[in-house]
């Protein structure tokens, strides 16, 4: 398979511009135009090709032998694949590459070449595409700058894959060919029709909430100002700590229990609440408008993924769309839906952290409980409430829940306590509630805080030039970084420790860490690491492919036909645990729709 690296150059000007588009509207707009490509074979010369010879060049490329390498692929691929037709047999990604080599940093050409080529002033990012902006139609010395841009591009783009490509794992790059496709070659549906509805909807009752009420959207829409007007008709309002500054600001979210009890304590002000909330999940219509602006002419949905978007390896959103967000009920996921002949398969890894935390730290009872397919939320429930709590006791068994989901990582009685209230549903403790609660939790599971503690030996040991090469279970010491099982890394730039506490620091902040996010870090890694394997695992079944993933969720299509026998082969899949944490017990759930309704 023949390697094309290969840059794309477009219109664009103030309003026709991918910072206030995304990349579907963006090449779907009408005034979209291409001013030409920048082309390099293998390791031949770097040709441009401009608006007239464009077209014909691509026709040429036997694209179902040819594998194609950009800098952020989403964008080139779209336009190669619904723009011009061709449909390449694999799709590399140096943007990607460079967000799983280097997490947390920016993964922007210019940035990853001065960081990859510190010392080669020669091997850096033009700036003349500025000249172009506004003009539709480049006259020859223009043309001639442009495409001058876009060979350096292009060159630099290679440069960096052969860096690249020396460690990087095979399957991480099927991940990210995976993630590519998901968004250039759709095949998900959207119900754009219920969408529209859904959004003019909101828009009706949310102009009916506010004209009930009395006030204006501004004042609904500030914190500041609603708090004066609550003010100003005599009503203390509740304060709450904020978690980021750690000072007092209004308790005004929707799920707050003192926002709650002041609701309650003021009925004859219903119309106000109703329009807060009316005006506060504006997000709803903004994001259905998204969606909406970005299905393709086809009706399809490209999803947009961005691999690596934490340095656990985590996905994130892109293209101005999270994905990763989408709330159970939410119409936006219910529009989301299969073609007709085919179905959703949409298979959910049950409490995969809360298991590989367990197998990590050799809690050998929270494992069996696990592997025999007992209910942990509610034998830890039993234990706060000393009494036998089933899952019929929701308010019971949710507080267990928490306590399993929330305490392996360090979480202190104060947040535990916060965290409760502030959950859905919001249930309220007392202080030494919380305390009892956490020390039942670190009493009834000791290996965990040891693992905390070995987790912040580890720390120490990234910064030991003795220390380099020991391993921690499936993890090895690197300097100033964690090795996966896989080859890629947890890394933590800049690692010191200083005034009693380890600090790292990106390219935007520092940040403190200790054993247990040390702990949650590499607990979220691992358990990513489970999920893509059963990505690529499913991925190669003939009956589905795989269209999307959100968090624990693997979402495939495929035909309507044998859908149970399709549905037991992907759970199967999803029970099977990779070579290297072979005795981890998995589960999984899935079920067959024709919407993302799960």
């Amino acid at each position: 398979m023949q390697k094309i690296y290969l840059d794309f150059e477009t219109y664009y000007d103030v309003q026709l511009s991918l910072t206030k588009m995304s990349t579907v509207q963006y090449v779907n707009h009408p005034d979209f135009k291409v001013w030409g490509v920048g082309i390099k074979v293998e390791d031949g010369p770097t040709e441009w090709y401009n608006e007239e010879e464009t077209p014909e060049i691509l026709a040429q490329i036997d694209w179902a032998n040819t594998a194609v390498v950009c800098h952020n692929t989403l964008f080139d691929a779209y336009i190669l694949t619904q723009y011009f037709s061709c449909v390449p047999a694999f799709y590399y990604d140096t943007a990607a590459m460079s967000r799983g080599l280097y997490p947390n940093m920016s993964a922007s050409l210019a940035n990853a070449c001065k960081r990859e080529f510190p010392n080669d002033e020669t091997k850096r990012k033009g700036e003349e595409l500025v000249n172009a902006k506004g003009v539709r139609d480049l006259d020859p010395e223009l043309d001639a700058q442009i495409g001058g841009y876009c060979i350096q591009d292009v060159d630099l783009t290679y440069e960096l894959f052969q860096n690249y490509m020396i460690s990087y794992p095979d399957k991480e790059l099927r991940i990210i060919d995976l993630t590519v496709r998901m968004f250039v070659e759709p095949k998900l549906m959207l119900d754009r029709g219920s969408l529209i509805a859904y959004k003019d909807d909101i828009i009706e009752r949310t102009a009916a909430a506010i004209e009930a009420s009395g006030i204006t959207r501004e004042v609904l829409a500030s914190q500041v100002k609603f708090k004066d007007h609550l003010e100003s008709l005599g009503i203390v309002v509740p304060t709450k700590k904020s978690p980021t500054t750690g000072k007092q600001i209004p308790a005004f979210g929707k799920n707050d229990s003192a926002y709650i009890q002041m609701c309650n304590m003021y009925p004859e002000h219903k119309h106000v609440w109703e329009a807060r909330e009316m005006v506060k999940s504006r997000i709803e219509e903004t994001r259905a408008q998204r969606f909406i602006d970005s299905t393709n002419p086809d009706g399809t949905f490209s999803i947009p993924l961005r691999y690596y978007a934490a340095h656990t390896g985590r996905f994130g959103g892109a293209d101005k769309i999270n994905l990763q967000n989408l709330p159970r009920g939410s119409k936006l996921r219910t529009a989301l839906m299969a073609p007709e002949g085919q179905k959703l398969y949409i298979a959910d890894l049950s409490n995969i952290e809360a298991r590989m935390l367990a197998w990590l730290s050799k809690e050998y009872d929270l494992l069996e409980a696990f592997r025999t397919g007992r209910d942990v939320y509610c034998e830890f429930a039993s234990q706060i409430y000393g009494r036998t709590i089933t899952k019929d006791d929701k308010l019971e068994r949710y507080v267990g829940k928490t306590a399993i989901l929330g305490l392996g990582y360090g979480m202190g009685a104060d947040k535990f306590q916060a965290t409760l209230k502030t959950g859905s549903p919001s249930v309220d403790v007392t202080d030494s509630t919380a305390k009892n609660i956490v020390m039942q939790y670190r009493g009834m599971y000791p290996n965990i805080p040891r693992l905390w503690s070995g987790m912040k030996d580890s720390l120490f040991q990234m910064i030991n030039p003795r220390g380099i090469g020991l391993s921690y279970g499936p993890l090895t010491i690197k300097r100033k970084a964690l090795e996966l099982p896989n080859g890629m890394r947890l890394s933590y730039p800049n690692l010191r420790y200083e005034a009693g506490q380890f600090v790292y620091n990106t390219e935007r902040e520092y940040i403190r860490t200790h054993g247990p996010r040390v702990t949650e870090n590499v607990v979220q890694a691992l358990a990513r690491l489970v999920i893509t394997d059963q990505m690529l695992e499913i991925q190669d079944m003939p009956e589905v492919d795989i269209v999307l993933q959100v968090h624990d969720e693997i979402i495939a299509i495929g035909s309507d036909q044998d859908s149970d026998a399709t549905m037991d082969k992907i759970i199967n899949a999803m029970r099977t645990a990779p070579e290297w944490c072979k005795d981890l017990p998995l589960d999984a759930e899935g079920g067959v729709s024709q919407v993302y309704d799960k």
